[in-house]
């Protein structure tokens, strides 16, 4: 397969799935595997195209943004609450990604993994789903300083391979009270430090070993993530008010299930 097209689709998944409760990160390395390709030699790859998804929700939520900023230069309580809410979150992903970042690392690569984990992952959503009894929390800036830190502390979970940064997120929040839409925009807008400092890191630790051409293709497939990611963030919100996170439970079990038997078969 051309190079060209393996970053494009690798584009295309991390695009699609990001925000998604379904594990970006996991996809990528099953897609990597399942294109022929080495997993461990394109996890710098699949990590430092996250910024167009970042792109996306800075674009899509330029409002919020810059709502926010205004609220600041005003020294507006909301505006406060906001970016104190997405601090608080994302201290313990940077305390303990530092502290075992090594670990997570030696599973990067590792297929099988990802496919319990998105099976195990969907089993959670359906469960939370089901128990948990959320009410409207009037956006990030009202969610609790306490829901906050304990939603930091979920997001960690995602650092095992086939998790879900936005689904531990997502369904954390859910299981504290927190709204489904609300829930969700938090997760949109703590994934810009979170994916920002993990990009960041891996370029600055790894850097220095990519491959010869391996900067195009990062700029490639960071665009095609950007444009893929705009027009899913806007169609997950309304999904998920309609139908809830179940569709994505049962795509969770049955992915991972088929990953299982297809990795067996290898």
């Amino acid at each position: 397969m051309p190079i060209l097209l393996l970053v494009i689709i690798l584009g295309i998944v991390e695009g699609i799935t990001e925000y998604l409760p379904v594990s970006s990160t996991g996809h990528l390395i099953l897609a990597t595997e399942l294109l022929g390709f080495d997993a461990d030699k394109w996890a710098l790859f699949n990590i430092a195209i996250q910024p167009g998804a970042i792109l996306a929700i800075l674009v899509l939520y330029w409002r919020t943004f810059r709502d926010v900023l205004i609220g600041l230069w005003h020294r507006e309580p909301s505006a406060f609450a906001f970016v104190r809410n997405l601090l608080v979150a994302f201290i313990p992903a940077v305390v303990i990604g530092l502290a075992i970042g090594d670990y997570i690392e030696l599973l990067l690569g590792n297929a099988v993994v990802v496919a319990v984990s998105l099976i195990l992952g969907g089993v959670a959503i359906l469960f939370i789903e089901w128990w948990a009894k959320p009410t409207d929390s009037g956006g990030v800036a009202n969610v609790t300083l306490r829901h906050s830190i304990g939603i930091g502390l979920v997001q960690c979970l995602a650092m095992i391979p086939g998790v879900s940064r936005s689904g531990a997120t997502i369904l954390g929040a859910m299981a504290m009270g927190v709204d489904r839409k609300t829930a969700a925009e938090f997760s949109f807008f703590l994934a810009v430090p979170t994916l920002t400092g993990a990009t960041a890191l891996q370029l600055y630790k790894h850097g220095g070993t990519m491959e010869s051409g391996m900067g195009g293709w990062i700029l490639i497939g960071s665009l095609v993530s950007f444009v893929v990611a705009v027009v899913v963030v806007k169609a997950f919100v309304s999904i998920i008010q309609r139908y809830g996170f179940a569709p994505f439970a049962w795509y969770r079990i049955i992915a991972g299930a088929v990953a299982l038997i297809w990795l067996a078969m290898c």
